[in-house]
């Protein structure tokens, strides 16, 4: 049998970016088609997609928000296998063509995943996104899949939903944990995708918001907000609310105190359970708060 892909791209004011995604499209080496969805961009977006309209389908109309877009984007399409990638993201070389190794041979496999990069506004890699192998009970601590490395089977969609178009933030992390309670992903460890990192981005630009979305979505879905999850937000609090850096070793004691207490405020709401065990290992931060480095890591270690 051969697998088809479809390429959904949404897209709305990334004409500095989109014509970068759509080369890196264009030159994998596999049957696909390409549809971009964009949201009624302004700039020249519209100017880009035209150039290329031989050689994919574009349609732009006001749409509801990424999440619609994508939709909209799956339902038009008809390949077998379902590709997301943003219009500011690309894909390297041989990677669909390695996806559809892995569906080709393993028809049991459901979602193929891969590694990725943070890459900067001149496609210059500045780290590893952080993969990790499969484990569903991680995956509820921590997002772990970068979105354009992520394929999935159009039966999924059909069994169990498209995305939750009420999320703006993390709606790719929702549908994973969907899928991910009804089959597990095949991890494939290549570099498979860019996912493009920069000041004006969306989640990068509304960091705290979409925090609180993110465990808003996880209360819903799990009943209980994973204490990571709380600590990481906390985290975020204190340096957004109050302008304080964890890394300005001049405000250290103020740092841990304001810390200390999001954080406990945080657990105890949500999760009191994890704030019992958390707590202890808080307090020694509180009295001796000059041991402290407070890397993002560090933090979600207590747990």
């Amino acid at each position: 049998m051969n697998l088809t892909f479809s390429v959904v791209t949404p897209s709305y004011q990334q004409g500095c970016f989109i014509e970068r995604t759509i080369k890196s499209v264009l030159a994998q080496n596999v049957d696909f088609e390409f549809v971009v969805m964009d949201g009624g961009s302004k700039d020249e977006t519209l100017d880009v997609l035209d150039t290329y309209s031989d050689r994919l389908i574009w349609v732009s109309e006001v749409d509801a928000g990424q999440a619609d877009a994508v939709n909209k984007g799956i339902e038009k399409a008809t390949g077998d296998i379902i590709a997301w990638i943003n219009s500011d993201d690309i894909y390297y070389p041989g990677a669909l063509e390695k996806v559809k190794d892995i569906f080709s041979r393993y028809s049991e496999v459901q979602v193929v995943y891969g590694k990725a990069d943070w890459i900067g506004e001149k496609d210059e890699v500045l780290k590893a996104f952080p993969t990790e192998p499969w484990s569903y009970k991680r995956l509820k601590e921590s997002c772990y899949l970068c979105q354009p490395a992520v394929f999935f089977r159009r039966s999924l969609v059909e069994k169990y939903g498209s995305l939750n178009k009420s999320l703006q933030y993390c709606m790719d992390y929702e549908l994973w944990l969907r899928y991910g309670e009804h089959t597990d992903f095949y991890f494939l460890s290549d570099k498979l995708a860019g996912s493009r990192m920069y000041a004006s981005n969306k989640t990068m630009g509304q960091t705290l918001v979409a925090h609180a979305e993110i465990n808003r979505m996880l209360e819903n879905k799990l009943g209980v907000i994973p204490a990571n999850w709380l600590l990481g937000y906390a985290l975020v609090k204190v340096e957004k609310t109050y302008g304080i850096s964890r890394y300005d070793r001049t405000q250290t004691h103020r740092f841990v105190r304001l810390l200390v207490q999001f954080s406990c405020r945080e657990l105890i709401a949500h999760n009191p359970l994890a704030f019992l065990k958390v707590a202890p290992k808080m307090m020694f931060w509180f009295l001796v708060p000059d041991r402290a480095w407070f890397r993002r890591e560090d933090i979600l270690a207590l747990v």
